[in-house]
């Protein structure tokens, strides 16, 4: 990080308002809009940060920044959040200093997601390790849990936290994350039963609802339907940008890191499912005998649902809903109540048991992320609370709400006002008091003890009699009427002043942030937040451990007949503790702000912004601000960014930076006023002596960028001469040696041809003696071979004549032998063992050796054919094989079924669930199955039957599946089949076996070679003997005990339509 860098650099508007000139509320927005319109949305008031909403995403929370605003100076980069973060972490890390970071804002300004980058970026510069990777993770991990169960939609904001959180963050002496403690405040609890239109409940309920799942759901008693349940929209209940089911899953699994246990969550969702079907339940009302009005359930299915799920008796329930016990002392009054009462007792049921489940998972949380009593611990803590709120119709909500912003904001200026002391003394520059807007009048307005608004409240919450919202507002006006902040009817009627704007039932009090007027309608019952004790009894019953646990009021060995604390009361307790804690760290701000209603990206509503101004005090804050001196810095970082102001000063002080410092400021001559020197810091009064600074250092920087200009331009065409003349002189060098090289070879290529030259003469002189000299030798070499060759026929010539024809004839032989081979070889045939193609010899004494060869040629490419085939074409082969041995030669019609592979299943048994059970009904494996007919032996008609074979057995099934004839093939006495081309098939039995004293079974079938095969095959597997198997044209055959002879008898003219059978006697003939 380079360490002149400055957030001035570059600069849009004024990026630390502090040095705003001139300082009004419209200079004010306007600096705000234009440093959001250049999507620069972080701005500074000296430490504080002001933070716009912009509504779409940035490119500026990435890692690398992270890294970038890692330990850098505070006003050394743009305004950000984490400039915000490092400083109070190198804060708590370095100084032992415990840091709170106040995050506030009206719903929608973005506070929530400025606490997670807060909490984000912490947990990315901290130390790493597994322990402290998952205290981290525990800690990010609780924000989705608390943003389910406390955030809501709402006009302003899709996700709006619905309570006020501080989370103390708690550290070990090495800066690394131990642990924490959540403190939860004012939860929205009337949410649950009641919000405006186009809002929704909080955000758990419709996650449920969506991602709960079938099964879940059904367990918990609930519907995926959010118009089921009263307490939830009845229009779209879905968020754009938003998925429930996704939502829940992820709390789901916050909880599991956070360690709650699958025991806890399912206890925790059904008291979820309980207040959803509390807000199912219907009452109507009716009067008893005695002329009481009173109510009763009209859905009692529902109210045993609810108590089948927390494990209570309906009528229980019912009965808590209808009546009310009073005691009082050692009386006790039992009343009924009408329908208005018994809904507000259901409604305050639901929210009392919402609160209260909040309450616990924040205690529950706290408990998974504490810290051990025996570690040393620095603290942080994060506030993400509720903004200054002015509705149309503000209630007791809002008066709270602005309470507690009345409180904060005078923390903030006190401890603004005390830290401006502290640094000025630090400083030794002489304070001087600085006028500004004291709010504790307010404050006391509301929370004094004796006269404020909140005790004249509890007062009549207290009061016996006929009390009611009219005689809290008569006691407001009659006790605060002499109170300048504070106005209502009755006050302004004593003086006399008429002013309609201000109704009969409201009161005003003018905050620090303007006037709001609130309407008293409602604040007694909201104050007091009644619970029946017979409801919390009911729910003490229920069998339900956790929400037992929450109602411990409702044990009758607690029993208390005092009255419970007021919301008012346990608020400014809470409120009282906080700032307690505040004061006692170091504070850091963040004020958010919202630029428009419509949450759209680049707008920017002046009067909207203007308003939350106001609210938050940012006028006030520039003014205290700048009170004194609106700009400091240390010595040593401004000497560095404004050293070049100075021939003495420029480019390097060696002295100190203060003196360094003094030296140019003198130079310039700024009036003393506007000046002050501290211990370790420069301050400067008004920010145009700032901007004065900043105009110089920007000419001066201009003045040294036109003296680096031209030194680099002057040295730059320097360098260039020396390459110029350094080239030149290079160049020089290497032509002139080229061209005595070129010299050189040129002398050297003239000696080489001269000398060539002559030692070619030598050569052909040499050459011309050596072919004289090889001339005679070959000359004398050629008479005497002659010679020899004349003496040698000489003495042999008598032999010659005799062995001459026995060479010839060999050789002549041979070489007709080669040719034939060599023949052989070029013109051999296909390698289909199917080709039996061979070229017969050109001799006949070559016959023999031909036919041998092409023997061999055939038994070597069925060799070869057989290697390549694979195991189940061998398979097929091999049948096809029997098939050959059985009936090749013998049957008529065996040529045309060699084509026509074997496929054991023609009928689709496999495939026909009609079928399948005749797999059962015949024992093995079904090898075999095919349509047949079984001849009659009186008229010789066919009737359509199944033939089904396995390796043991043999079956005929009707078209019902029936199993009509069944035998072992061991009880096959033989078989018999025709010469012709019919299918004719006969099945002779052992007459003595079982199956047999049915007969023999004639058949008919196109698929009676593959039958006879199979047959054949299975026969021998079984008995391991061959089957009698009989090809002829006549044959007996045994129908049950009356033989038959079947004759065949080939007709010279096909039939069309089959065999045809006459019977003649004893004789069956049969014409194929």
């Amino acid at each position: 990080m380079d360490g002149n860098s400055s957030f001035l650099d570059g600069m849009v508007g004024v990026g630390d308002m502090v040095l705003l000139d001139p300082l009004s509320e419209e200079s004010l927005l306007q600096n705000l809009k234009e440093r959001f319109k250049s999507d620069e949305i972080y701005t500074y008031i000296g430490n504080v940060v002001i933070s716009v909403n912009p509504y779409k995403q940035l490119s500026i929370y990435t890692p690398e920044k992270v890294e970038q605003y890692r330990n850098s100076n505070f006003y050394q980069l743009k305004p950000h959040l984490y400039a915000v973060a490092d400083d109070a972490y190198k804060s708590l890390r370095d100084r032992d200093r415990d840091q709170c970071i106040m995050i506030t804002g009206e719903s929608g300004a973005g506070k929530t997601e400025a606490s997670k980058l807060v909490m984000s970026y912490v947990a990315a510069v901290c130390g790493k390790g597994a322990e402290v990777n998952q205290v981290k993770e525990q800690l990010l991990q609780s924000n989705p849990v608390l943003e389910a169960f406390g955030n809501a939609k709402t006009i302003r904001n899709d996700n709006s936290s619905r309570f006020g959180k501080y989370m103390d963050i708690e550290f070990d002496f090495k800066g690394d994350p131990v642990g924490g403690v959540i403190s939860n405040y004012l939860l929205e609890k009337s949410r649950v039963v009641k919000h405006m239109k186009g809002e929704r409940n909080f955000h758990i309920f419709y996650q449920l609802l969506a991602g709960g799942g079938a099964e879940l759901l059904g367990k918990l008693k609930l519907k995926p339907d959010c118009s089921a349940y009263s307490y939830l929209n009845k229009d779209n209940s879905s968020l754009q940008g938003m998925g429930d089911a996704e939502n829940f899953n992820i709390v789901k699994n916050a909880m599991k890191i956070i360690g709650f246990s699958d025991e806890e969550v399912t206890s925790i969702l059904e008291i979820v499912a309980l207040v959803l079907k509390l807000g199912t339940i219907e009452m109507k009302g009716q009067f008893q005998s005695n002329g009481m009005a009173s109510c009763y359930v009209t859905n009692t299915q529902v109210v045993k649902e609810i108590g089948s799920l927390i494990g209570l008796d309906s009528s229980t329930l019912e009965n808590a809903f209808s009546v009310r016990t009073v005691e009082a002392k050692q009386e006790k009054v039992v009343t009924t109540l009408n329908v208005s009462q018994g809904i507000y007792a259901r409604d305050a049921l639901a929210k009392n048991t919402y609160d209260r489940l909040f309450t616990w998972l924040v205690q529950r949380i706290n408990e998974s992320i504490k810290v051990s009593e025996f570690q040393g611990k620095k603290v942080m803590g994060v506030l993400d609370i509720y903004g200054f709120e002015i509705l149309e119709g503000n209630s007791f909500e809002q008066f709270i709400i602005n309470y507690c912003n009345e409180k904060l904001q005078q923390i903030f200026i006190q401890m603004t006002l005390r830290e401006e002391q502290e640094e000025y003394a630090r400083e030794g520059i002489e304070w001087t008091r600085i006028e500004f807007f004291d709010n504790e009048i307010i404050c006391n307005l509301i929370e004094c003890s004796s006269g404020g608004i909140l005790s004249i409240l509890d007062e009549e919450c207290l009061r016996p009699g006929n009390v009611s919202d009219a005689t809290f507002l008569a006691k407001l006006g009659q006790q605060l009427k002499n109170h300048k902040h504070f106005k209502s009817k009755a006050s302004q009627n004593d003086k006399r002043i008429t002013d309609a704007s201000l109704p009969d039932n409201c009161f005003r009090i003018e905050h620090y942030a303007g006037q709001v007027t609130y309407k008293t309608d409602g604040f007694l019952d909201k104050n007091n937040d009644l619970l029946y004790r017979d409801l919390s009894q009911a729910m003490w019953k229920a069998k339900h451990g956790l929400l037992k646990s929450l109602f411990p009021e409702g044990d009758p060995k607690n029993a208390s007949l005092k009255r419970p604390a007021t919301v008012g009361f346990q608020f400014k307790a809470s409120v009282s503790t906080l700032m307690k804690n505040l004061y006692a760290k170091n504070p850091n701000y963040i004020r958010c702000l919202k630029p428009n209603s419509t949450k759209k990206p680049s707008l920017f509503d002046d009067t909207l912004v203007k308003v939350q101004v106001r609210y938050l005090g940012l006028l006030e804050n520039v003014r205290v601000r700048r009170a004194g001196y609106a700009y400091r810095q240390e010595y040593k970082s401004f000497l560095e960014r404004y050293k070049m102001l100075s021939k003495q000063t420029w480019p390097q002080w060696n002295g100190e930076p203060r003196a360094g410092v003094e030296v140019f400021l003198s130079e310039i001559g700024y009036p003393g006023e506007e000046i002050a020197y501290g211990r370790t810091k420069i301050f400067i009064r008004t920010p145009r002596t700032l901007f004065d600074l900043e105009e110089r250092r920007r000419m001066r920087l201009g003045e040294l960028a036109t003296l680096l200009q031209k030194t680099y331009r002057g040295w730059r065409c320097r360098e260039q001469y020396k390459k110029i003349r350094k080239s030149q002189i290079i160049i020089a060098a290497f032509y002139r040696g080229y061209s005595q090289k070129k010299k050189f070879q040129n002398i050297k290529f003239s000696t080489l041809i001269v000398q060539a030259f002559v030692r070619g003469w030598k050569a052909r002189v040499l050459l011309r003696k050596m072919k004289l000299q090889n001339r005679q030798e070959n000359a004398s070499t050629t008479i005497c071979s002659y010679w020899r060759g004349y003496q040698v026929r000489k003495q042999y010539r008598k032999n010659f004549r005799s062995h001459a024809s026995k060479k010839l004839a060999n050789f002549i032989y041979r070489r007709i032998l080669q040719i034939f081979f060599m023949g052989l070889k070029n013109n051999l045939q296909s390698m289909s063992p199917l080709n039996k193609e061979w070229k017969e010899p050109k001799y006949k004494f070559l016959t023999n050796t031909n036919q041998e060869l092409r023997r061999i040629f055939q038994l070597w490419k069925c060799k070869k054919y057989r290697e390549g085939l694979t195991p189940q074409r061998k398979a097929v082969l091999q049948d096809k094989l029997c098939a050959s041995d059985i009936f090749n030669g013998k049957k008529k019609s065996y040529p045309t079924s060699v084509s026509k592979p074997f496929q054991g299943d023609y009928i689709g048994i496999q495939k026909n669930p009609k079928y399948q059970k005749l797999t059962a009904s015949v024992p093995g494996k079904l090898e075999l199955a095919a349509s047949v007919k079984k001849i009659n032996k009186t008229d010789g008609k066919g009737t359509a039957m199944m033939f089904l074979l396995t390796k043991s057995h043999l079956a005929l099934a009707d078209s019902k599946a029936q199993v009509k004839h069944l035998a072992k093939l061991d009880e096959i006495a033989s078989v018999s089949v025709s010469k012709f081309s019919d299918g004719l098939l006969v099945i002779q039995l052992i007459p003595t076996s079982t199956a047999g004293l049915k007969g023999d079974v004639l058949l008919t079938s196109e698929h009676v070679i593959e039958i006879a095969t199979r047959l054949h095959q299975f026969f021998l597997e079984a008995t391991q003997k061959n089957l009698n198997l009989q090809i002829s044209d006549e044959f007996q055959v045994r129908f049950k005990k009356d033989p038959v002879a079947v004759k065949l008898i080939e007709s010279p003219v096909q039939n069309g339509k089959g065999p045809v059978y006459k019977k003649k006697g004893q004789r069956l003939e049969v014409f194929v």
